[in-house]
């Protein structure tokens, strides 16, 4: 009893007696159409990956960067958010399309029996879990700054804020009394 799985990078064969043999793939323009395009999605998922991880980082409320500008923060969080789901999307759509491919082939009738049956692997799953874990982050980080008002900073620029507005309405005190 043999277990084929193909993946990405390499083809592997999972025997009984609990020996695995894999082969990477040798050629990148000889791989079929649909793990070509798959390989560069992954590719494009992992770098909005980091971009959303930077920007929603540099929106978060224990940075001080951008305090001075208001609505820079939940700016940079929804655009977070927003990356985080296209990195989800761009996950989940090279991993569904293999998966899709992979039962087509299974049950194909017009293949010999000689042929290998491919199966699922683990990294199917792994995608699918990271592909809805990106899209739920990426909706939960737009809700939260779509929803929340931002609080003023703690510290030295609340203390500088709060003197500015004292100021201003001093001097609104002063204009009415003349």
């Amino acid at each position: 009893m043999e277990n084929w799985t193909m993946g990405l990078w390499q083809v592997c064969v999972v025997q009984e007696e609990g020996g695995t043999q894999c082969k990477d793939f040798e050629s990148f323009l000889a791989l079929p159409a649909e793990l070509r395009i798959s390989r560069i999605l992954m590719f494009l998922s992992n770098g909005l990956g980091l971009l959303g991880l930077l920007a929603s980082g540099f929106g978060l409320d224990c940075l001080r960067v951008g305090e001075t500008r208001p609505g820079l923060k939940k700016g940079l969080l929804i655009l977070g958010g927003t990356v985080f789901w296209a990195a989800g999307a761009a996950t989940l759509v090279p991993v569904s399309w293999v998966a899709h491919v992979t039962v087509q082939e299974f049950w194909d009738e017009t293949m010999p029996e000689i042929m290998p049956r491919w199966e699922f692997g683990e990294a199917l799953f792994l995608g699918w879990s990271a592909g809805f874990s990106l899209l739920l982050g990426g909706c939960l980080l737009n809700c939260v700054a779509c929803t929340t008002q931002a609080a003023p900073a703690p510290g030295p620029y609340a203390v500088v804020e709060t003197q500015c507005h004292r100021q201003h309405l001093e001097m609104k005190k002063a204009r009415l009394k003349v």
